[in-house]
């Protein structure tokens, strides 16, 4: 059971998820649907940008909810809420409501199944996972409703392909060292030697990383 969380993690990695983002904004500019390609990569970058920076406050300065155990959105789950509901709607999109329907509802789906992989694999609490996920599908409900009123949009299916290699390849891939270059970041940012962790959370409250 643990190797099907770990595969589910791996789906959602910054190595499968940053790729397929990636490909869906090369699919808008091929098919000419330039405000559409804004949009994408303004709620896309946003997302990503709003995950870094609760990372970044967590490890530069120990900003984070200890009740919860929140340190920051889960850039796994954000990513997965907001890549694969998009992906699977533009593949159906001139397609009846029923299909974009069912098509959204596999992408939320299988977000969630990789947001709570997250937890099983101990590598987020529950209320990052869960932000994560609503941080993202905020972002895909957002995008799938400015694509649901364009009028403008001329797309092949075949270029959705393109995506197919990367969630089958992804699993050989060497992890993105994501984490690492966000602690990085903080550290400079915050002139400390270290990194705030949830063993913050553990330790006398005047125990701080060394500055």
């Amino acid at each position: 059971m643990m190797m099907w969380w770990h595969g589910l993690s791996l789906v959602g990695s910054l190595a499968v998820t940053g790729p397929i983002g990636v490909a869906i904004a090369i699919w808008l500019v091929a098919g000419r649907s330039w405000h559409l390609t804004a949009a994408w990569c303004a709620l896309f970058g946003a997302g990503m940008a709003l995950v870094v920076a609760t990372k970044v406050a967590f490890m530069g300065w120990g900003v984070g909810v200890e009740a919860v155990e929140f340190a920051g959105f889960s850039g796994h789950a954000m990513r997965a809420a907001a890549v694969f509901p998009v992906a699977f709607y533009l593949l159906v999109r001139t397609r009846t409501l029923a299909w974009r329907s069912a098509a959204v509802a596999a992408g939320v789906l299988l977000a969630v199944l990789i947001a709570v992989s997250r937890v099983y694999v101990e590598a987020h609490s529950v209320s990052e996972s869960v932000t994560g996920c609503i941080l993202g599908l905020l972002v895909a409900c957002s995008f799938i409703w400015y694509a649901s009123v364009s009028q403008h949009m001329v797309l092949s299916r075949w270029l959705l392909l393109m995506c197919l290699p990367i969630v089958l390849i992804a699993p050989r891939v060497e992890p993105v060292p994501a984490e690492r270059w966000i602690a990085q970041l903080a550290m400079h940012l915050s002139g400390h030697d270290q990194a705030y962790t949830r063993a913050i959370w553990h330790k006398p409250k005047n125990l701080q990383p060394a500055s």
